[in-house]
């Protein structure tokens, strides 16, 4: 009887240790889950703060990786086509195990699974799901999986993915449910740093559509203008490489004459054909023509290996109605995003008003021509009605009263005054000739194009040349001649820029009375004995056209002095 009022005792303190026990596991997972909610409403806040899009898309996987207790973390971006993966931000991977797996994945197996079917999927071993194929060498061993989709405005902008789960547990119905409330804050937090991102955006190509408009009503040179275009265009985008170039009178091909950041030196004054070009789409479709890898795309020139490491593209046409003033072209780094809709579209504009400001300030420069051509006009006639006839008359006079001088030396003295009357008066009729010809009118006169020529090549070859100019240039030297002198500078310049790397150029252009004399002088490293020299040909030719030469001489400091020479007889 009394070891059983022993056992009986015992029996509800059993029960009371258990119910105690019970009750602290229930306490532990109460604080435990109070806890992680604590944890998911601060990552929440943390990611909610963040406006930049990409410091945004990192916090999210740092942030997920905290949550769910996952070794390793990853978000991938769908691009525009809705199958592949155009970004893809990881956690957990040294930069060291990052370089030596290699590119990144672009949506398939596991990862595509997740982009057809955009639904929660959590798996206990990766390698037994069918759309598994294995890793790629040097990555490392993954098991537990945890995927989820992010959806920004009802519209799936990409995947969270986690893997290893600590401990080597299982990820379970809890962290699948933080980590979709995680992707619901996520897709509030890309949403809003799209937006500020769209925003900023937008603000910064108004200000670089100012700043180029500023520019030419200022009157800069051509181009410097083209040259603040592509720069600006670079800045904003992120492009790792822009160029700007022109295209030929009949359309057929486009000269770079501006080249920015990554292989600027090999496109610099490169001549590419338009037909069956990237550039030649975006001209004739007159809107960007965006290419996923020019590295790889035929439609970017014929030698691909010209742009190494080069990755997404767009060439967007600069043109005002049906008025094409050049084409703008931009490139990023090979693995970098491609370029979106949401950055063509203002990018496009950007080149529509860069063009209608250039077609402004030719409005402009016209109108100041006519103003100009009015006042030439003026200038001739004065000269033709006053000043030749008060010479003439003067020298009538003059020679008038020789007749009544007796000494031989003040009759010398008397003629010889009124031979340079009549040379005077030959001068003056020859300035009106060039005063009223259309052929000398400022656009077309010879100082005026070199003067526009040496100022065009100033971007090419990164200083401004000093020039002087002597004689009678636009009246003294035939039309023939006159194209082929801007001609025959123009190669030269060009020569410097792309073979010299000289920091200064000075150009010389001279009529003598008897020749005109060409000389284009740089401190660059001079020719090259292996160097090509069709260019060189080129102006030789153009020189012996006429009767003249080419010389090339090594000036005292070093460098070349090209010494182009016709004969004006």
């Amino acid at each position: 009887m009394g070891g059983t009022g022993r056992e009986q005792a015992r029996l509800p303190r059993l029960r009371l240790d258990e119910l105690l026990g019970e009750l602290q596991a229930r306490l532990d997972s109460a604080r435990g889950t109070r806890d992680r909610v604590h944890s998911l409403l601060e990552a929440v806040l943390s990611v909610g703060r963040e406006l930049d899009l990409e410091h945004a898309l990192r916090r999210i996987i740092e942030a997920a990786v905290v949550l769910v207790d996952a070794q390793y973390g990853a978000l991938g971006v769908i691009g525009p086509d809705g199958r592949r993966l155009t970004q893809f931000l990881t956690v957990g991977l040294t930069d060291e195990q990052i370089r030596d797996i290699g590119p990144f994945p672009c949506g398939h197996g596991i990862l595509g699974e997740l982009i057809s079917n955009p639904e929660p999927l959590r798996l206990t071993k990766l390698s037994e799901h069918p759309a598994s194929y294995g890793f790629p060498p040097n990555h490392p061993p993954m098991h537990s999986f945890m995927g989820v989709p992010i959806r920004v405005r009802g519209q799936v902008f990409g995947n969270l993915y986690l893997t290893e789960k600590r401990g080597g547990a299982e990820f379970e119905d809890e962290d699948e449910a933080v980590l979709a409330t995680l992707a619901v804050a996520a897709g509030v937090a890309i949403d809003n740093a799209r937006l500020y991102e769209e925003s900023t955006r937008r603000e910064r190509w108004l200000r670089a559509s100012g700043q180029v408009t500023t520019s030419l009503m200022s009157g800069s040179p051509r181009g410097a203008v083209t040259a603040l275009i592509a720069e600006l265009a670079q800045e904003i985008t992120g492009a790792e490489l822009a160029t700007f170039s022109v295209p030929s009178a009949a359309g057929d091909a486009v000269t770079v004459e501006v080249a920015l950041g990554a292989h600027a030196e090999e496109l610099l004054g490169l001549v590419l054909p338009a037909e069956g070009t990237l550039a030649g789409v975006a001209l004739a479709a007159g809107e960007p023509a965006c290419s996923r890898d020019i590295g790889e795309d035929l439609r970017v020139t014929a030698a691909p290996r010209r742009f190494t490491g080069m990755g997404p593209a767009v060439a967007v046409p600069v043109m005002s109605g049906s008025s094409v003033r050049g084409l703008l072209f931009l490139a990023r780094d090979h693995g970098r995003p491609e370029f979106s809709r949401a950055e063509t579209e203002p990018l496009l504009a950007f080149a529509g008003q860069a063009a209608l400001a250039m077609e402004l300030a030719d409005r402009r420069a016209d109108a100041e021509q006519l103003a100009l051509l009015e006042d030439r006009d003026r200038i001739a006639r004065d000269l033709h009605d006053l000043a030749i006839q008060r010479l003439f008359a003067t020298g009538m006079t003059l020679q008038s009263a020789d007749r009544f001088i007796d000494h031989p030396e003040a009759s010398e003295r008397v003629q010889r005054a009124v031979d340079d009357l009549d040379e005077t008066i030959k001068i003056i009729r020859s300035t009106i000739f060039g005063l009223r010809s259309r052929q000398t009118a400022p656009q077309h006169g010879l100082r005026t194009r070199v003067v526009r020529a040496v100022g065009e090549a100033a971007p090419l070859l990164g200083c401004a040349p000093s020039l002087r100019m002597e004689g009678l240039l636009d009246t003294g030297v035939p039309r023939p001649a006159v194209d082929d002198v801007v001609a025959a500078l123009g190669e030269a310049l060009a020569n410097v820029a792309r073979h010299a790397h000289a920091d200064s150029v000075d150009v010389a252009v001279v009529n003598d009375g008897t020749h005109l004399v060409l000389t284009v002088t740089d401190n660059g490293v001079g020719i090259r004995p292996d160097g090509r020299r069709s260019g060189l040909r080129n102006l030789t030719e153009r020189a012996e056209r006429h009767g003249g030469g080419l010389e090339l001489t090594t000036p005292p400091g070093g460098g070349t002095t090209l010494t182009w020479r016709i004969p004006l007889a």
